[in-house]
């Protein structure tokens, strides 16, 4: 493991209407030791209030992706997209040559929370695009967005792709890093690491880390555990 981001040292927001953590450096939050991974540049974890959001605003050369995991994001963009994206669904919009969008809750009553995750796209000046999708569970890893849309998947547009990671309580788990490195965000649940027969940490509900080399071996203990990987090329 060459990277470590304990979710206690993220970057935090509190607007009132959005309570915000930032795994690496977002808007005013700025630590030049936490910058990204590779190409993964953003990963956000967003509490909404009941009908709040953010208004329209701009992006440009940036691959967007929302995980969805309480409530439902009411998009609306620039290319005449407006969709509800409920929990369980994945979302991508590559802001290519420039899009503007809104997101908001679309509950009265209820709050959203969701990941919001940029990448760098391989190339830039490349045409705006959306997509949407439920990508049920097929294995324990499951490709969720993808450069060629494998299995299903969306696509993002640069050499990387994000996989769903799904563990029972008390199971073990080898995870290949299959490019120049991987990072793993967990979302809920909690699991020992280990590479290269060393224990390296605990990994608990916001903690990131990032590999290269030898495959990592995960222990879940008493809960299951949901995680993000990303198979990540070199920066």
């Amino acid at each position: 493991m060459d990277y470590f981001r304990p979710a206690s040292e993220r970057g935090s927001v509190d607007l009132g209407w959005l309570q915000s953590q930032h795994s690496f450096s977002f808007a005013n939050y700025y630590d030049p030791e936490h910058m990204g991974y590779s190409v993964l540049r953003v990963i956000n974890q967003d509490t909404v209030a009941p009908a709040k959001g953010f208004a329209t605003h701009s992006h440009k050369d940036m691959e967007i992706i929302s995980y969805v995991t309480k409530g439902v994001v009411e998009h609306v963009d620039s290319m005449g997209n407006r969709y509800q994206v409920p929990a369980g669904d994945i979302q991508v919009m590559s802001a290519g040559t420039g899009v503007s969008h809104s997101e908001f809750n679309a509950s009265d009553s209820e709050p959203l929370e969701f990941l919001q995750i940029w990448l760098k796209p391989q190339q830039l000046g490349l045409s705006p695009a959306y997509q949407q999708a439920n990508i049920q569970q097929s294995q324990t890893l499951t490709p969720l967005v993808t450069p060629d849309g494998r299995d299903g998947s969306l696509l993002m547009k640069q050499d990387a792709a994000l996989y769903r990671l799904l563990l029972p309580a008390h199971s073990e788990f080898r995870l290949e890093v299959m490019k120049a490195c991987g990072y793993l965000h967990v979302v809920s649940g909690a699991a020992k690491i280990q590479q290269d027969g060393r224990a390296l940490h605990h990994i608990r509900p916001g903690d990131g880390a990032g590999f290269s080399g030898d495959p990592v071996v995960l222990l879940t203990d008493d809960y299951p555990l949901e995680a993000l990987w990303f198979d990540l090329p070199s920066a």
